[in-house]
């Protein structure tokens, strides 16, 4: 069977042939292993405890990494483990865990932000560094980490825009900070109108039209990203999420400006 090792050596150095061969022999590793369709395309994830390669077909198996607790060496059966259920003392976070396997939220770009909000202040109220003051010191460092992740999480998945940037990321994929080559003369005059437009605003009216027409805009991206990704269209998604950012900074521009009447 292929070790894990094997396959994390593969995608260290990451041409996509190699991650194909490393995943074919996870696929054909033993009776474990199983194979089943799948809608997405030219996607893979990994992490700690479980090898998936998406194309066409799915290839996962199920002979998962066995995690001990760190104080009773008991076997964590859930994952991630935040807490062992024998001795019910707290656990480091699980390296390459994504974030939407931490939230228990499904890897889409229209997840349901109700059912993130709740596992947030479920975990929070449970991982909070407060409720182990009294414990050992290694126990309140593994509660302070679990929780500032799971805040970076909450963060991270809440918003459209930094829930497609890492999506991205996931995928292999950034936009990189201060550039704009991507965008074409006419999209780039069109915000400079925007803001040139907020700027001369002199009423709470005309900033709060700017800031409706913003929200549309955001709202006709969101949808467009998730059908693009949906689709395993990267490329188009990197795209829209570029232009997104512009118009994510508009709207806070426009909050801003809004402010200034007050």
């Amino acid at each position: 069977m292929l070790s894990l090792n094997s396959f994390r050596a593969a995608l260290r150095h990451s041409n996509r042939r190699s991650v194909f061969k490393a995943a074919a022999a996870a696929a054909a590793c033993s009776a474990h292993c199983v194979s089943t369709s799948f809608s997405r395309k030219d996607t893979w994830l990994i992490n700690r405890r479980e090898i998936i390669h998406y194309t066409n077909q799915v290839y996962y198996c199920t002979d998962k990494v066995k995690l001990n607790c760190w104080n009773c060496k008991q076997p964590l059966d859930k994952t991630p483990a935040f807490f062992c259920l024998s001795c019910k003392v707290v656990q480091p976070p699980e390296e390459g865990t994504s974030y939407f396997k931490i939230m228990d939220c499904d890897y889409t770009f229209t997840l349901d932000t109700q059912k993130l909000q709740k596992r947030y202040l479920k975990l929070q109220r449970s991982l909070h560094p407060d409720n182990f003051s009294q414990k050992a010191v290694k126990e309140q460092e593994y509660s302070e980490h679990q929780s500032a992740l799971v805040n970076k999480a909450y963060r991270t998945l809440l918003k459209p825009l930094s829930r497609g940037l890492y999506m991205l990321e996931l995928e292999g994929m950034r936009i990189e900070e201060g550039t704009d080559s991507g965008a074409d003369s006419q999209f780039l005059m069109e915000l400079m109108e925007i803001n040139e437009a907020l700027d001369e605003a002199r009423t709470p009216e005309e900033a709060n039209k700017i800031g409706q027409d913003t929200k549309g805009k955001l709202s006709d991206l969101t949808a467009q990203i998730d059908a693009a990704l949906r689709k395993g269209e990267l490329q188009t998604a990197k795209a829209l999420l570029a232009q997104m950012k512009y118009f994510a900074n508009i709207d806070e521009k426009v909050k801003e400006k809004l402010s200034e009447f007050m």
